[in-house]
């Protein structure tokens, strides 16, 4: 069985605020949200700045206490929420549905790891909340999506680097597809955190300047939180129940090349091969994509490889297909960063309009793509492809299609 898996709802947190509507006027206009961080402190770190979610909505939880709650659980919450009222599904028909729930992260409540262990220093060994680490735990924030929507089953959830939020949209996309479920709530997510700053600094891969992917004088990557989820369902079902669709997940692609723990293949053998076969899934040929949301993370090693894997699978049009990464002005969302991407994906298709590489001034001749600087119009634009990339060699691309104009 091969049903047509279409989208009836997104929900999304990131830097820019919470809300789709929100988020793609302000990054359609080139705003950048990196900005001095003030969760913890970063005076010892290279640089200062990153997508941190100010006034992130803190809403009053049915079936928990939200103060002890970790800041993860509250981002994933609030895009879930967006994600199913725009669908139309009510609590109570989901819990019949019995959705498919999987999930992208790579840190999961690792603010309050970090919070036990500062406490069992400060307080002494034994004295910290036991709650602290469950809700560390990269499953914890599933379940209680699930416990508070009143859901069934458990969460499925992806840990598999920057690729985690692609991979769960894929997942689900498979079982909706198939016909092993009739709806899924899919994405990813993760918190900003000292435990990831102090990381990618010891990497030395924090650009203490403008995070500019594809560009000749790039430096370094922004590190970004937030969340992004969609709801799943097959095209004949959504339509039965009268759904607004916005957008179909046509081609999934996954590849492992396990090149080095860090630094990508700079060929890009793995990367391309995932887009190839998202393409193939999706029965559409190169020409036909009018638009590539790159992962584009603004280090030199991942860009020039991004762009080796475009151009290898795009063939002739690879310096020409616009090309753009929305990283530039939210950050590295980590295990978030598909499911963002591929919501900014679909509403690109629906707006027909392309979102611009932010901070890029002289676009890098060694990449060979068409980088778009600044916002442009696509009236013709019906496919459209994201993709995502993480260490170890992990890799995934997803294909969407257009489902109509915004009215």
């Amino acid at each position: 069985m091969r049903r047509p898996v279409v989208i009836t709802g997104m929900g999304i947190v990131t830097a820019q605020g919470a809300g789709k509507e929100t988020n793609w006027t302000k990054i359609v206009s080139g705003e950048t949200a990196l900005r001095p961080v003030t969760l913890f402190d970063t005076s010892r770190y290279r640089t200062h700045v990153a997508g941190e979610v100010r006034d992130l909505p803190m809403k009053k939880w049915e079936r928990f206490r939200g103060s002890r709650l970790d800041r993860a659980s509250h981002l994933l919450r609030v895009a879930c929420e967006e994600a199913v009222g725009e669908s139309g599904w009510t609590r109570d028909a989901l819990v019949s549905a019995a959705p498919a729930v999987v999930f992208g992260t790579t840190l999961g409540g690792m603010g309050s790891g970090e919070r036990y262990y500062r406490d069992s220093l400060r307080k002494g060994p034994g004295r910290s909340l036991p709650s602290l680490v469950y809700d560390h735990l990269a499953h914890s924030q599933g379940f209680h999506v699930l416990e508070e929507f009143s859901l069934p089953g458990v969460p499925v959830v992806y840990s598999n680097a920057c690729a985690s939020g692609a991979n769960a949209i894929g997942h689900a996309f498979r079982a909706v597809r198939s016909g092993e479920a009739e709806v899924a709530i899919c994405g990813g997510y993760d918190p900003l955190c000292e435990f990831v700053f102090a990381g990618f600094h010891s990497l030395q891969a924090l650009t203490p300047e403008l995070c500019r992917p594809f560009d000749r004088d790039r430096s370094g990557m922004a590190l970004g939180e937030g969340a992004g989820v969609l709801i799943l369902e097959p095209e004949e079902g959504a339509l039965l129940r009268g759904a607004r669709i916005v957008g179909e997940v046509s081609g999934y692609g996954e590849t492992t090349d396990a090149f080095h723990m860090t630094r990508p293949d700079p060929e890009g053998k793995g990367a391309a091969a995932a887009m190839q076969l998202a393409l193939d899934e999706a029965d559409a040929d190169p020409a036909e994509v009018g638009y590539i949301n790159a992962h584009g993370t603004g280090t030199p090693f991942n860009d020039i490889m991004e762009s080796a894997a475009i151009r290898s699978v795009m063939g002739a049009r690879g310096g020409r297909v616009p090309v753009s990464s929305t990283k530039s002005m939210i950050g590295h969302l980590l295990g978030g960063a598909g499911a963002v991407e591929a919501i900014l994906t679909v509403m690109a298709l629906s707006h027909r309009r392309i979102p611009p590489n932010a901070n890029c001034p002289n676009p890098d001749p060694a990449c060979g793509l068409r980088i778009v600087t600044a916002a442009e119009d696509a009236p013709t634009l019906e496919v459209a492809l994201s993709n995502s990339f993480g260490f170890g060699g992990a890799n995934a691309a997803l294909v969407f299609r257009a489902a109509g104009r915004v009215s």
